[in-house]
């Protein structure tokens, strides 16, 4: 089928790292080594298919929660695709921005972030938006309050708060709303994630690991985006 409709931002839940391993008797670590793979092969293919932007949902701020080595072992992970990575990725033209509660994250993780953004803020051949200890409900509660700062130093009148307005105070203020969400896994939620910007936002869910995730893999959901039609609330 030829892919008439690329979608201008897809965003991604990464899930089923865990239980790919647990299917397979092989530790958890072994799903989160796989899935940091799985990340590369989506980034690539959303090159080669010319989507423009590309959120990869990969550690929300309820994963704190999880066991102390298992979030060490993500951290770990997470430095090795600052170290390695990302010299690929600004050769390739990819932009790598981050969203989230950075406070929560160890300083050489933080410095590393910056430094990251900073190299490949001039690069269009893809934003690559890593969500990371992101939580969505916290993310609008900050855009609220920082509202309420400016209508009460007298930067902003209350009557003129609009959608636009909300979203200029999100992370996401540089980036056009998700058309597409993927979740991997057979899990049918979306955990938090985006809540605001997926208002319009076409879904699939798939039974496939997130480590089993591909190029193939995209392409077929994308075959099925093409056979949608996005209406926004309208009759057509």
């Amino acid at each position: 089928m030829r892919l008439s409709k690329i979608p201008t931002h897809v965003a991604m839940i990464m899930d089923g790292n865990g239980r790919w391993a647990n299917k397979r008797n092989l530790p958890r670590s072994a799903g989160h080594k796989k899935g940091a793979d799985a990340v590369k092969k989506a980034v690539e293919a959303a090159i080669e298919l010319g989507v423009q932007y590309l959120t990869l949902y990969a550690f929300s701020t309820e994963n704190w929660k999880r066991p102390e080595e298992e979030v060490k072992l993500l951290m770990n992970l997470l430095r090795e695709y600052l170290k390695n990575d990302v010299e690929e990725y600004a050769s390739k033209g990819v932009r790598v921005k981050f969203i989230g509660e950075r406070y929560m994250l160890d300083d050489d993780i933080i410095e590393m972030i910056e430094k990251t953004e900073e190299k490949t803020k001039d690069n269009t051949k893809l934003t690559t938006c890593i969500a990371l200890s992101y939580g969505s409900r916290q993310e609008i509660t900050n855009s609220v309050k920082n509202i309420a700062e400016l209508v009460k130093s007298g930067s902003l009148d209350i009557n003129d708060i609009d959608e636009d307005v909300i979203s200029n105070n999100l992370y996401t203020n540089d980036i056009p709303d998700p058309d597409l969400v993927i979740r991997t896994s057979g899990e049918r939620r979306v955990s938090n994630y985006l809540l605001w910007q997926l208002a319009y936002a076409e879904f699939a869910f798939i039974d496939e690991y997130w480590p089993e995730f591909d190029k193939n893999l995209f392409i077929k959901i994308l075959e099925d985006y093409n056979n949608r039609e996005r209406r926004y609330g309208n009759v057509k």
